[in-house]
């Protein structure tokens, strides 16, 4: 009876070791889809301080070269710790390798230059599109088992990078910005540069067109503003306790990654900062952001899978995705799906997550052209406030504004003009929402699909909302309400 009892005893603690190896499990267990677990990425013992490659943590001199050597040391070590110690570590561009995790200590801030020459222009994806851009500030590619984690902050001083507009700052911020050089192109928007005013003009939804030689792209590199955490098709990555700020586009941006951790992380940016999205995961699959917070002044939590043409021939879904326990303030969006979806975006749960002050609380966004479908969505558990347009939209008919900025300007759309279905047409359907309060929306509900493929299977359930403006509905089929309050 002892021998049976010991041996229960050493199976129970052998489960209990099992269950507690992997703190990221709980996220993958009962979801309403299958998705496979996701655990964090483990790294060699080996730890080597960024002080030691000849840096100085004095925020004047660059430390590029002892970045580099570092990395490059540790990686043919076989990888471990590179340690960023307190002080403020002023570089260009890093980019990381396999078995490599980047460490800030607590203090520890790494503040990537403005000089523009310091970042090669490269060959990338931006706004779902294949392009060209700047070398991002922290660039990873096709790297396995990468992570940034500790208590620093990364600031990709953004500033020198991004167009201003006037109605967005204060006097004193405009004129504190705009002292700093560049060029008008109206009294109310600012450009960095004549470079970047250039690429402006040659560009669509900030995608510069018709540019052939090399020259002809080093004439607009500032208009090539990199976005600050570029991850591309790399596997097992852990994003953890770090502070990202401040990107001179969009700050963090995963694409065609597997297997991908946010832990606890702050992705912030000011109000005004153009293109500023927090978070967009492209086109990955089996990701969790967890315990985060966002403040942005565009996007915060972006789901995306590339665009139009470019984003079907890619043919990469966003799948396998929990969001749980999130925060985010200002922004355009609290959780967005597109406007970039072509690839398709299915398997994802939005849970235990607050939005304070965004524009809209939940926004779902694409319009002709785009094709891709968007399904098997599940968001419950969610609360608002504050919320400066609709707590809930799904608009297909999205030309690049906010919705704030299309409320204020009073533009209707044609929804009622029928056009073929074909490949380029987006899909929306099959998406669960329930359980979310929100107080203090302009309007609650605004569903406007289009006639020829209508938004379709929504299912609302536990839903209250106070509004000022009373809900919309255009263009859908199947929308379930159960114990919906939306007045």
């Amino acid at each position: 009876m002892k021998k049976i009892f010991i041996t229960c005893c050493l199976a129970l603690a052998c489960t209990l070791c099992v269950a507690q190896d992997n703190p990221y499990k709980k996220y993958t267990e009962n979801l309403p889809f299958s998705m496979p677990e996701v655990r964090a990425p483990l790294f060699p013992s080996l730890t080597v301080s960024l002080s030691d490659y000849g840096a100085n943590g004095d925020g004047s001199k660059l430390c590029t070269d002892a970045f580099a050597k570092a990395i490059k040391d540790l990686s043919s070590r076989g990888g471990g710790k590179l340690v960023v110690p307190q002080g403020v570590w002023f570089t260009g561009p890093i980019q990381l390798q396999s078995n490599i995790n980047l460490h800030l200590e607590k203090g520890a801030v790494i503040l990537f230059s403005g000089d523009e020459t310091l970042y090669p222009i490269i060959k990338t994806s931006f706004e779902g599109l294949e392009t060209r851009r700047c070398q991002s500030p922290i660039y990873a590619y096709k790297a396995t088992n990468i992570a940034i984690t500790g208590q620093g902050a990364i600031d990709g001083n953004g500033v020198y990078w991004r167009p201003l507009k006037k109605s967005k700052v204060t006097e004193g911020q405009w004129k504190k910005i705009t002292s700093q050089g560049g060029v008008f192109k109206r009294n109310d928007l600012w450009f960095p540069s004549e470079g970047y005013r250039k690429g402006d003009s040659l560009a669509l939804m900030n995608v510069p067109q018709g540019l052939k030689t090399d020259a002809e792209w080093e004439s607009i590199r500032r208009f090539l503003r990199p976005v600050m955490v570029s991850l591309v098709e790399c596997k097992n990555v852990l994003l953890k306790d770090v502070i990202f700020q401040n990107s001179p586009a969009w700050n963090i941006h995963p694409l065609m990654c597997e297997n991908i951790i946010l832990d606890n992380v702050l992705a912030r940016n000011p109000a005004y900062a153009q293109n500023g999205d927090a978070l967009d995961l492209e086109s990955c699959r089996n990701a969790l952001i967890v315990n985060c917070t966002f403040d942005a002044g565009d996007d915060g939590i972006c789901i995306k899978s590339g665009k139009d043409a470019d984003g079907r021939r890619r043919g990469r879904p966003c799948e396998n995705v929990v969001v749980d326990g999130c925060t985010v303030f200002q922004g355009h969006g609290g959780f967005v799906v597109g406007s970039e979806m072509s690839g398709g975006v299915y398997n994802i749960l939005v849970d235990n997550c607050q939005f304070l002050g965004t524009d809209v609380g939940l926004r779902f966004k694409s319009c002709r052209g785009r094709g891709g479908v968007v399904s098997n969505i599940f968001i419950r558990r969610i609360s608002m406030f504050d919320i400066q347009a609709d707590a809930i939209t799904f608009d297909l008919y999205y030309g690049g504004k906010s919705v704030v900025e299309v409320m204020e300007s009073g533009e209707k759309v044609n929804n009622s003009d029928l056009k073929p279905v074909d490949e380029t047409t987006p899909e929306f359907r099959d998406i669960h929402i329930e359980d979310v309060v929100c107080r203090n929306a302009n309007r609650a509900l605004y569903f406007n699909g289009l006639p020829e493929k209508p938004i379709e299977n929504i299912y609302l359930k536990n839903i209250h909302i106070t509004a000022t403006k009373p809900s919309e509905f255009n263009n859908c089929r199947n929308i379930s309400r159960e114990n919906v309050q939306d007045k």
